[in-house]
């Protein structure tokens, strides 16, 4: 997370996000999923989006099966928002935390509206089971 600065976002800001995302997905964005990542070739496969998506959604289309769970997330499974100092002129991303048959799911997305082509977009960076587990600090608007 070097390259990056994180801040918690309001409730509402969140819901807004979430809301605009499922806007999104439901009016034709375009969803793009990175499967490979340079960080994943010293990772155990495990930890890998390819293997979560394909783990979890075996007999599914990935990216409908990946727009689906999007559109299920709520401020709960919100974590953080981070800047991504890389393409500092994108939009900022948002983690999310999801749990699946006991295992928690790291989701880190970046939702853009109306992008240059004059496009929806939802890029997905990761969605791969979480190396290290969630705890309840990891969550700020968790439901007790």
């Amino acid at each position: 997370m070097d390259d990056e600065k994180s801040r918690i976002e309001s409730e509402p800001e969140v819901q807004s996000f979430l809301q605009s995302m499922t806007h999104a997905l439901n009016n034709g964005a375009q969803l793009i999923i990175q499967y490979r990542r340079r960080i994943d070739r010293d990772r155990e496969i495990k930890f890998t989006n390819t293997y979560t998506v394909a783990k979890l959604f075996p007999d599914e289309n990935p990216v409908e099966a990946l727009k689906r769970e999007l559109r299920q997330l709520q401020t709960e499974n919100y974590i953080r928002t981070v800047k991504d100092s890389r393409f500092p002129k994108r939009s900022e991303m948002r983690e999310f935390g999801k749990v699946y048959n006991d295992e928690g799911v790291y989701i880190k997305i970046r939702a853009e509206l109306l992008t240059n082509d004059g496009q929806h977009s939802v890029f997905v960076m990761s969605f791969h089971f979480a190396e290290r587990p969630f705890t309840e600090e990891s969550f700020p608007y968790k439901r007790k």
